[in-house]
């Protein structure tokens, strides 16, 4: 059963539309202005907002990312008083699921509600296997709703192999996300391996990736295994990759869409099944 929440200051208004939903099999709370609704938001799990355009402490259509970037990430619909082509143009690039005037009957809204709702229903994912809450999680610190949302996120990738693009500002533990998300995966007992692009040597950024032969170049008195091939069957976490040089961006290409590399002096390419982070 979808969960509706209706915010508007008109409360007759809403009291029939509650009624009408509530009939049609819709679970209902209301809220009477944008205070009361975000608090709702926050603390119910809600799938839709049926939100007016306007109310007393606000415009509804200016906070409609607020309800959007509630804990449940809920659709809105736009409660209009009057019609107005721009404000529907500027609601539904912001974001809103629909814009649709108050003097559209209340039972003409069934449709697209019952539309929307089986389109959240199909693109939710399954619950992860991974419980944020287990060991893995526990250096990331803090409660927040953005928080939460992403160690959600960082579980669900957990119970897959594809490559994660983690972004954020220096300092925001970038290194803790991908640790976590390696020791929450199923190669958590393989190599985590850490390659700071910021800080590679420009003359052996090749050796130090891919590896070389003993003989290769001066000083090269050994065999010596690269990063990439180090993190064979674990995880490859590139910090700062923007900062890679220009100059190996085309080579390290191939390495990451074919999981093989050259050691410097070798005539044979590695292989290595590493996750990319």
């Amino acid at each position: 059963m979808a969960h509706l929440l209706i915010v508007d200051d008109n409360k007759q208004y809403c009291d029939r539309l509650s009624s009408i939903m509530h009939k049609k099999g819709f679970q209902v709370s209301l809220a009477h202005s944008l205070r009361e609704g975000f608090k709702v938001g926050r603390e119910e799990d809600i799938d839709v907002v049926l939100l007016a355009s306007l109310l007393s402490d606000g415009s509804g259509a200016a906070h409609l990312q607020h309800f959007r970037s509630g804990p449940t990430a809920p659709e809105v619909i736009i409660l209009a008083e009057n019609g107005n082509a721009d404000e529907a143009e500027l609601a539904i690039n912001s974001g809103a699921w629909d814009y649709i005037p108050k003097s559209t009957s209340p039972r003409q809204l069934i449709e697209p509600l019952v539309c929307l709702t089986d389109y959240r229903a199909r693109k939710k994912p399954a619950t992860p296997t991974v419980d944020v809450r287990q060991a893995p999680f526990n250096s990331i610190v803090g409660d927040s709703t953005r928080l939460r949302m992403c160690l959600d996120l960082l579980a669900k990738a957990a119970n897959c192999d594809a490559n994660v693009l983690l972004q954020g500002e220096t300092g925001t533990g970038k290194e803790k996300f991908a640790v976590a998300l390696h020791q929450a995966s199923r190669r958590h007992k393989k190599n985590f391996v850490v390659v700071d692009c910021a800080a590679l040597p420009e003359t052996l950024v090749e050796s130090t990736l891919f590896g070389h032969e003993k003989g290769a170049f001066t000083g090269a008195t050994r065999n010596q295994v690269g990063l990439v091939k180090q993190a064979d069957q674990g995880t490859l976490f590139l910090d700062e990759i923007g900062e890679l040089p220009l100059s190996l961006q085309k080579s390290f290409l191939r390495v990451l869409e074919e999981h093989r590399c050259r050691p410097v002096g070798s005539q044979k390419e590695l292989g290595s099944d590493f996750r990319l982070v």
